[in-house]
């Protein structure tokens, strides 16, 4: 299913600009690693945050004043794309629908309400950090933030949600049913997220936390196509259902924006992907944050086409929970 990217955003742990990040992707940087603590044993997880720096101008929102980083992250990813797509903040209407993509939702607030509850009883709960628990509260600040009173759907998964976003998007476009949609996926971190993450063998790669964005419209000159998630009941299987979600793209990509984060995914994508077309592996260098990484890789594709350093790209990515998708970008003709 095709339509169009017309605007790219993003916040990474290298920074905001596309220009620059990717410019720093392609000399080799790596995003600056630190440790985080799980006060209660004095475990030690590494990861890769988002300076503060790069979003803390948001707080002066009453909206996002007490909201968690996550929301944070998706309003600055999103009216960077919008500013990207040459769309003024005040030109979104009920024809723009906002596509959200996450997987662990706002993990940092639900840890600390949970923790409350557990440590003190359940009256000592906080109303005020109840409501950033819920898995579309990000969603619900991005469409208040940017004034869009239209449809509004949160895709919750593995790191494929972003594609899965995507093609979600695709069809609301292909249906009429809104003429714009912004899709955003995002991420924060935190300890138990870490921890959780290495004892379960999701990732070997540090996790990562930020948010990228895409405008989608039917038309434009830089098209994506994108499969549907392909399920699989066991790991040995991922690589024949990423088989079956490459077989609905263009074939011969010139470049592959791959998804090895250092599991078993990297053997189910090396199994499936038969060309020997370059190949670059950003969740090395930023890391895995499972509800963006999907969009990163699509924006990294995109900067490539931008810049005439390929002419059609692949992304391929394997889920942790039992679904492989991907996409393909090209210069529309």
């Amino acid at each position: 299913m095709r339509v169009a990217i017309t605007g790219l955003g993003w916040v990474t742990p290298l920074g905001t600009d596309l220009t620059l990040v990717t410019e720093a992707l392609t000399e080799g940087a790596i995003a600056e690693t630190r440790p985080v603590e799980n006060p209660e044993t004095g475990r030690i997880h590494l990861c890769r945050p988002v300076p503060s720096k790069l979003v803390e101008h948001l707080g002066r929102q009453p909206r996002l004043r007490r909201s968690s980083p996550i929301s944070y992250f998706a309003v600055a990813a999103a009216q960077a794309a919008l500013a990207d797509a040459g769309v003024a903040e005040n030109a979104v209407d009920s024809r723009t629908a906002v596509v959200f993509a996450v997987s662990n939702g706002g993990v940092i607030y639900t840890r600390r309400f949970y923790d409350q509850i557990v440590k003190q009883g359940a009256n000592a709960a906080s109303p005020l950090l109840f409501p950033e628990t819920v898995y579309n509260a990000p969603a619900s600040h991005l469409a208040a933030a940017l004034g869009i009173d239209g449809a509004s759907y949160t895709l919750v998964g593995d790191n494929a949600i972003g594609l899965v976003a995507i093609h979600f998007a695709a069809q609301l476009l292909v249906l009429g049913n809104c003429d714009r949609v912004i899709v955003v996926g995002c991420e924060e971190i935190d300890w138990i997220l870490c921890e959780a993450f290495h004892d379960w063998h999701l990732s070997a790669t540090p996790l990562a936390e930020g948010a990228g964005a895409l405008v989608l419209e039917r038309d434009g000159a830089l098209a994506i196509d994108v499969s549907p998630g392909i399920p699989w009941r066991h790991r040995k299987l991922a690589s024949a259902a990423l088989a079956r979600a490459l077989e609905a793209l263009p074939d011969n990509p010139d470049l592959i924006v791959s998804g090895v984060n250092g599991t078993f995914a990297d053997a189910a994508e090396t199994c499936a992907i038969k060309t020997l077309a370059r190949t670059i592996t950003p969740k090395r260098q930023l890391g895995e944050a499972p509800g963006t990484s999907a969009i990163w890789q699509v924006i990294i594709g995109a900067m490539a086409l931008r810049k005439s350093e390929a002419a059609r790209v692949l992304v391929p990515v394997v889920g942790f929970n039992q679904q492989s998708a991907a996409a393909s970008l090209s210069l529309a003709s």
